[in-house]
């Protein structure tokens, strides 16, 4: 950001009186981690989903804040700290936002759609750099927040300025459109995104033609069904097929596109440039790939442009999950002027190593345990370099969706009452998906306990560096020391347990260690029965080395709506909670909602619920929907033709008359796809084919039936994807989700992505 902004003009947008220094501020921060020129910074203390900027006052002051948008005073006095209190630091940030945008008379191009918003922003900027200095939402910013932070980038060295708008619900497009005001609108697509927060698709239609109220002129898919005015534009790809022919991309593409050229050329862009960078478009990667690299490094692999704002961003992205790791940026341009830009953006995140390939160098740089993040043009293949850190080849791979998740936990708490805190379960390696990586992600994004199934869980997490409590839910007798060594806490559920810990806790020197007393409420698993917690209160009232952190419980039938037998667990619970509140006169959390128990029973949320597998995507639930956050994928091996009487695979399966081609694809029961599947009760997707598997899985590969389609060695395979889901495949294999991602093997490679 450029703001410049003065004391005065704060004094001026919202009607403080703050004194007056000489002071210029040129950003604005809201997340402490993000803080890298402190004194020239101001800090909004947004309150989210996880996390309430107030928290933070203190770790953004020490970073060199001293001015503050809150709104509630801090207790503490922070000498040399100035603060304006205000109603709501969302709204005083939007209102900073629309005190930037009215600074400036360039056009402003608003784009909204159900997708493809981002990939028509970056094409677009692409052909309008050719003839303009372009300033444009970073990465997928279009939120009520996205949206303020993009317009606080429009500075006075640029021309024209593209904005992103996206909506989840009514009212917000108001919102925007008065921040925004754009003079030209591109509408990319409407779908299904978010309609379930609408009364009718004709609702969720209007809200978004809310954004070009004021348009001079707006462009559209002409596939969406609209009313035509005389400012609205459809646009098909036919329309320009001459500057399009050669391109190598899907119909979605094409469109998105058309758009981006149609509106160039409404710009004055000259033919001929749009033909020269139209011939460069590619599908846009616009996230980051995090994946484990050789000598304990981690990547992360952000390699579609080198774009300066986006890099930025990345520089973020890699000190937000540094954990105290060396941070090296490895940049391929042969291009000096860009190198110039580089070191001096680098610099600001100093302490770095900073590296550049030029000439498409095939030599990796050196170094150990570190986070390592690569840019780079595309015309250097950095993502070939980049996929040279990887550690494992195996084709295979899990992708985890970061963002998806974010958004499914976001999605879950809105249920719940604000101050309801979240257990994250991380067990079984956090159902598959890796449980290091997860508990840095969920700790960086707010969550606030995690649940571990064993002692040795936690202590894995504990020694990859998360401080977040982590209550063990089967803490053997045996693992009592670990637990006490890791500052785990232990899940109660007998009295000879409880006896045990305390001994272990006394033979330590601790005193007031948390536990947490499991009910049993009907489960019939692990638990203190109810006759039982008279006496288990005797026990803690008498041993100053324990302290009771949280009462829990578990539903056995949570997943269905109409249950009665929820009703009277909760009873028992209350009833078991109550009984001890009248023994305990301190304060303790108490939760018995799992991920289907916060959809369908949010009234018993209490103090805390614990979500699992519905971080990912997975619920029974009809009405809420949830982000598919797994993606798992490996590649064709061989591509085989058949004579006739062909056998196939262990046990010399004879194969039907009509299939005369198969893939080998290398998947197998090892890698966690069971041998259920064999002859034909599984299939992948290749190239969105769907294709049988045929013989028995073996345990490194599978073979699969290709007869009826164009299949190349090396196409990409898809186990679970927008084709076959998660449930799907559980139920192809006879069993549940939960089974199914905790079975895939260790060797199957994990990638983490955020969009």
């Amino acid at each position: 950001m450029k703001l410049q902004l003065s004391i005065s003009a704060l004094n001026q947008i919202y009607s403080s009186k703050i004194q007056e220094t000489n002071t210029l501020y040129d950003a604005v921060v809201y997340d402490t981690r993000k803080i890298v020129s402190g004194p020239t910074s101001i800090f909004f203390a947004l309150k989210g989903g996880f996390r309430d900027g107030h928290d933070f006052i203190t770790d953004a002051f020490e970073k060199g804040i001293r001015m503050f948008v809150v709104k509630d005073l801090p207790a503490n006095n922070y000498s040399g700290a100035q603060f304006i209190v205000v109603q709501d630091v969302l709204l005083a940030l939007q209102k900073l936002a629309k005190f930037n945008r009215l600074k400036y008379n360039y056009p402003v191009i608003a784009i909204t759609g159900s997708a493809g918003k981002t990939v028509v922003k970056e094409w677009l900027s692409q052909f309008l750099q050719t003839k303009y200095n372009v300033v444009r939402s970073p990465k997928s910013y279009n939120s009520q927040l996205g949206v303020a932070l993009s317009l606080l980038e429009m500075n006075e060295s640029a021309d024209v300025a593209i904005i992103e708008a996206g909506i989840s619900k009514p009212g917000e497009m108001t919102i925007l459109e008065d921040l925004i005001q754009p003079n030209i609108g591109v509408f990319t697509s409407f779908g299904s995104a978010h309609s379930a927060n609408f009364e009718s698709t004709e609702q969720h239609l209007n809200e978004k033609l809310k954004l070009f109220k004021n348009v001079e002129q707006m462009f559209y898919n002409g596939k969406i069904d609209l009313d035509l005015k005389s400012n609205f534009r459809p646009v098909f790809p036919e329309n320009i097929k001459a500057l399009t022919s050669n391109l190598n991309l899907d119909p979605i593409y094409l469109q998105n596109a058309s758009l981006a050229i149609t509106v160039a050329q409404h710009f004055g862009v000259d033919a001929g440039e749009i033909a020269y960078e139209t011939a460069k478009l590619e599908p846009i990667a616009l996230r980051l790939e995090h994946f484990d690299g050789v000598n304990g490094n981690l990547i992360l692999n952000d390699t579609y442009n080198l774009d300066i704002d986006a890099f930025r961003a990345s520089l973020e992205h890699q000190l937000n999950h540094s954990q105290n790791h060396k941070r090296v940026v490895i940049v391929g341009t042969d291009d000096e002027n860009a190198r110039k830009e580089i070191r001096t953006l680098v610099k600001e995140f100093e302490p770095i190593s900073l590296h550049f390939v030029e000439n498409n160098k095939a030599d990796l740089i050196e170094v150990s345990n570190a986070i390592i993040l690569v840019k780079g043009n595309r015309h250097l293949s950095m993502e070939k370099y980049a996929q040279k850190y990887r550690l494992k080849k195996h084709k295979t791979f899990i992708e985890i969706n970061l963002n998806s998740i974010r958004r499914n936990i976001t999605t879950l708490k809105s249920r719940l009452h604000s101050q309801t805190k979240v257990l994250a379960m991380v067990k079984a390696s956090s159902y598959g998906s890796g449980g290091e990586k997860m508990s840095h992600f969920l700790t960086q994004i707010g969550v606030d306990y995690f649940g571990v199934a064993y002692a040795d869980e936690g202590v894995e997490i504990r020694n990859s560096g998360v401080k977040t409590p982590i209550l063990v839910m089967n803490a053997e007798e045996e693992s009592f020391d670990d637990c006490i060594q890791n500052d785990l806490e232990p899940a109660i559920y007998s009295l000879k347990q409880l006896n045990s810990f305390i001994l272990s806790v006394l033979y330590q020197g601790k005193t007031e260690y948390p536990i947490h007393l499991k009910i049993e409420t009907g489960m019939n698993r692990l638990g203190l029965q109810e006759d039982e917690i008279e006496a288990a209160l005797e026990i803690i009232l008498s041993q100053p080395e324990v302290k009771i952190q949280s009462v829990y419980s578990h539903l056995s039938d949570s997943d269905n709506a109409a249950s009665t037998f929820v009703q009277e667990q909760v009873e028992i619970f209350k009833r078991v909670v109550n009984q001890i509140k009248k023994r305990i006169h301190y304060n303790f959390d108490q939760h018995i909602l799992n991920s289907e128990g916060c959809l369908n029973f949010p009234e018993y949320s209490f103090d805390m619920v614990r979500i699992g597998i519905a971080m990912y995507g997975c619920t029974s639930h009809k009405s809420i929907k949830l982000e598919p956050a797994l993606r798992w994928q490996s590649a064709v091996s061989q591509v085989k033709y058949l004579h006739e009487n062909s056998t196939v695979g262990y046990g010399h399966n004879p194969l039907p008359e009509a299939i005369s081609k198969i893939a080998i694809i290398p998947i197998g029961y090892a890698d966690g796809l069971r041998r259920v599947l064999s002859n034909g009760q599984g299939k992948v997707y290749i190239n969105n084919h769907p294709c049988k598997i045929v013989g028995n899985v073996c345990m490194d590969m599978i073979m699969v039936d290709v007869s009826s389609f164009k299949i190349n060695e090396g196409d990409v395979v898809e186990i679970i994807g927008v084709n076959q889901s998660l449930e799907s495949l559980a139920e192809s294999m006879s069993t549940i989700p939960y089974e199914v991602l905790t079975s895939i093997s260790k060797r199957v490679h994990r990638i983490y992505v955020d969009n």
